[in-house]
């Protein structure tokens, strides 16, 4: 007899259609398992290289982080989250930096917005016209650093300004003009003291978008962005011959107590941009949480793969038996096989794996959810375990599934592999039904939460769900073919044949299921999550703006917009919006988090607010609405267990740290805002101190055009789902992707029992059916199979969806009915041309 490793290679030699289909489940789940893991360690080791701090050797600024630490001792972990907007520093840190041996300079840095307006606001001021109506401000000091160098005039004492070169052109501007700005503390008029050339470093990435730049007293500043004493960062120079880590060490060692951090190298880009932080945790929400989710789906589906192609040569093995092989030698041909075939299947995989990888991260950055300076990271590390992964699931599926038949008796053997067995093991029952308990469990879990909280119990109801199928599969696969073979009875002879065929052979219908239950349940769970929260959010805005017109603007609204609109004629009530968002913790022990809060500061009372915004008051009211006085919305009060009358810590978008009295609970957080408090409460804590959104009741558009984009409600909330569009499009990319992926199973699974079947389909043929009537019979098992996976991933993400969406929008989940359609056509078309093609191949020889 030839070794195991000889059979091995003569049974892929001879039976290749059973190995195409293992190798392609290989090559499929490499490939989501490399694109998923180069996106995790792109997340883990992303970084910026600086262009504005390019020439500062040393950058000193406040943490962008807040932190919740769990545990203690051994067990202590710290786990950090972005701050919604910049945190500052104390300006007067740039002197002690100064003064750190081997420093030579430092410089208080500051960033801010500036709008250009057309109106002069005195006798003789320039009004300036530049695209958008913005301008980027920073602080005369920064031309140390970026290469700026005046033209003409000189540096700028306060209330001074000086312009660049392209903005002083285009406005006709010199030295000694007067011009007309407004920024964080109102508007005012400024003298031209100079014009500038910029410098290379000022063309980085966040000012090439504004385009025109203009530079302020260092003095005066930190008082014009809105943030009195504070400075961006501290940029420090080296005198010549000082070494760049012996001055980080020195500045550090200055600014000792401050809580400031010396950033060298890349990390000095991470100061001026950060979007880095938001972008990694995108990356590892994809790579780590959707990449683990991909890899145990992947793993899962290869697994049946190769346990249904180990299975279909049941009979093999048991003829190897009777003619003298012994069980370790039946072992090792199946273990040869796996190794003859998963390293291959996973190296061919990582290839268009590395190219998944690289499409999703360029739309990605297409959409502005990651920096365009961040480069993907492509190593071996994910693409080895993707290898390592295939080649594992392969042993430990086919020593599974080739355990039985090698070491039962051969007679037995021959018996078994002649008649499906009936009962699955009772190891494997167990576990089945342990995972259906647990699934049910979870979904009234899931049903008593809110929030993030109801989506994470929600998202381990899906994964147990899907357990119980793979593991009670041919128990599932036969009460279904029972229930859902009565109505073929009476579609005639071949209907018949196929619902007594699918009875009969449940393990070969499991198999075939249970990709198609996967695809369904994950891209419903995915869709359907985003459409419901959609649906609801835009129901709420809808009726939570009861203004007549909401005025926007691209960049902000004028600073005097609320006062402006309040004396326009018939304008009952204005009130300002500012839209930023602050960190509220949730949770207790192991579990707590910061959990990221949208916030509107309101210009105005709480009884304006209330005429032109119905935030659905469940609780409190909005007249005590000011500062230290705050309203949330139902869903955060819940999450953290939180009232009217309570104080609720939570975190500023700078990071500074609040605890207001919470004096109204409303239900319409969703769709407006999940926090409402008081402008000034939010003044000096955000980058751009101007309102984001006016609403107004009365007046008319015409009256109201000239301090920015008019609309009403309706056109308003329309804006506001477009700006949803970054999130409908992750969840879609993530339900493709995994729904493809299954769909691609489950078309390989069809293939593979067909093609099996030939011998059936053959004998068929020989009794007098006609090659109509046999593609007719397998017509009908594949709608059979198309409609069980339908109804079972169905009911699967229905128990996901309805707990987790009454958590969260306190509604049933949104299902739109031509998504859903799409959804049963592709099943249905998919499971008919997997049946359709290989049978017509398979009966040729019979024809």
């Amino acid at each position: 007899m030839r070794r195991p490793n000889g059979l091995a290679r003569e049974a892929v030699r001879f039976k290749p259609a059973s190995f195409a289909g293992t190798f392609l489940a290989l090559l499929m789940s490499a490939l989501i398992v490399s694109a998923c893991g180069i996106l995790l360690e792109t997340s883990l080791r992303a970084s910026v290289p600086p262009e504005r701090y390019a020439s500062a050797p040393v950058v000193a600024a406040a943490d962008q982080n807040e932190y919740v630490v769990t545990g203690s001792g051994e067990d202590r972990e710290r786990e950090a989250t972005p701050l919604p907007d910049t945190a500052r520093m104390d300006a007067g840190l740039a002197a002690k930096a100064g003064e750190a041996p081997g420093a030579a300079t430092a410089v208080a840095d500051f960033t801010f917005p500036v709008h250009a307006t057309d109106d002069g606001a005195g006798s003789g001021a320039r009004g300036l016209s530049v695209p958008g109506g913005v301008l980027t401000a920073h602080g005369w000091g920064s031309h140390a650093f970026t290469g700026t160098a005046l033209t003409s005039g000189s540096a700028p004492r306060a209330g001074e300004v000086v312009l660049d070169a392209d903005t002083a052109r285009t406005a006709h501007a010199t030295v000694g003009d007067t011009v007309v700005l407004e920024t964080a503390a109102g508007q005012q008029d400024f003298r031209v003291a100079g014009v500038a050339e910029a410098g290379s470093a000022e063309t980085a990435r966040n000012t090439a978008e504004a385009g025109a730049l203009t530079w302020f007293a260092d003095a005066q500043a930190p008082t014009l962005a809105g943030h009195p004493g504070k400075a961006d960062a501290v940029v420090v120079l080296a005198e010549h011959g000082t070494g760049t880590d012996a001055l980080a060490d020195s500045v550090k060692t200055a600014l000792a107590g401050s809580g400031a951090q010396v950033h060298t190298g890349d990390d000095r880009g991470a100061v001026e941009d950060p979007g880095l932080g938001y972008a990694k945790i995108t990356l590892f929400g994809i790579g780590g949480s959707f990449g683990g989710i991909a890899a145990i789906v992947a793993v899962f589906t290869a697994a049946g793969t190769v346990a249904l192609s180990v299975g279909q040569r049941a009979r093999e093995f048991a003829l190897l038996r009777a003619v003298g092989a012994t069980p370790r030698q039946i072992r090792r041909a199946v273990a040869s096989e796996a190794l003859l075939v998963a390293p291959l299947a996973g190296i061919v995989g990582c290839l268009p794996g590395i190219g998944l990888a690289h499409w999703w991260f360029g739309q990605l950055q297409d959409r502005d959810a990651i920096p365009r300076a961040v480069d993907l990271h492509v190593s071996g590390i994910p693409l080895l375990a993707a290898v390592v992964m295939g080649l594992l699931t392969a042993l430990g599926a086919g020593w599974a599934a080739g355990r039985r038949p090698a070491k039962i008796k051969p007679g037995q053997a021959l018996s078994e592999a002649s008649v499906e067995r009936l009962r699955p093991g009772l190891i494997r029952t167990l576990l089945g039904v342990g995972a259906l308990v647990g699934g049910a469990i979870l979904t009234g879990v899931s049903a008593r939460s809110t929030g993030d909280d109801a989506a994470g119990a929600a998202l381990g109801v899906v994964m147990l769900f899907m357990l119980a199928v793979g593991l009670l599969g041919p128990l599932v696969a036969r009460l279904c073919a029972g229930l859902f073979g009565l109505p073929l009875r009476g579609a005639g002879p071949a209907a018949e044949l196929a619902a007594a065929n699918s009875r009969a052979n449940a393990r070969r219908l499991a198999s075939a299921i249970t990709p198609i239950v996967l695809a369904v349940a994950f891209a419903s769970t995915l869709v359907f999550m985003h459409t419901s929260e959609t649906h609801a959010a835009d129901e709420q805005l809808r009726a939570g703006i009861t203004a007549d017109h909401v005025v926007t603007g691209p960049a902000g609204l004028p600073v005097d917009a609320v006062d402006r609109a309040a004396r326009a004629p018939g304008v009952e009530a204005a009130v300002g919006l500012l839209n930023t968002q602050v960190l509220v913790p949730t949770g207790s022990g192991e579990f707590k988090s910061l959990l990221g809060a949208a916030t509107q500061g309101v210009t105005g009372s709480g009884a304006e607010l209330a005429k032109v915004q119905d935030l659905d008051v469940r609780e409190g009211g909005l007249d005590r609405l000011g500062k230290g006085r705050i309203a949330i919305d139902k869903t955060l009060a819940t999450s953290a267990d939180a009232g009217v009358g309570d104080r609720l810590p939570l975190h500023l978008p700078d990071g500074t740290e609040v605890s207001p009295e919470i004096v109204a609970v409303y239900g319409r957080g969703l769709g407006l805002s999940t926090v409402t408090m008081d402008r000034e409460s939010l003044a000096g804590h955000v980058t751009s101190g101007f309102d984001s959104t006016l609403l107004v009741r009365g007046g008319s558009e015409k009256s109201l055009s000239a301090l920015g984009e008019v609309t009403d409600a309706s056109g308003y909330a329309t804006e506001q789902n477009r700006d949803a569009k970054l999130g409908a499009w992750m969840n879609n990319t993530m339900a493709a992707v995994l729904g493809g992926f299954a769909a691609v199973a489950a078309v390989n699974t069809l293939v593979m029992t067909v093609l099996d079947r030939r011998r059936e389909l053959g004998s068929l043929r020989l009794i007098g059916s006609t090659r109509r009537q046999v593609m007719t019979m397998l017509r009908w098992e594949g709608l059979l199979v198309a409609g069980v996976g339908l109804a079972l991933g169905s009911a699967i993400a229905a128990a996901t969806l309805i707990p987790m969406m009454s958590g969260v929008t306190g509604d049933m989940p949104y299902v739109p009915p031509l998504v859903y359609g799409a959804f049963a056509v592709a099943a249905g078309g998919l499971a008919l041309l997997a049946v359709t093609l290989p049978a017509r191949a398979a009966l040729r020889r019979w024809s």
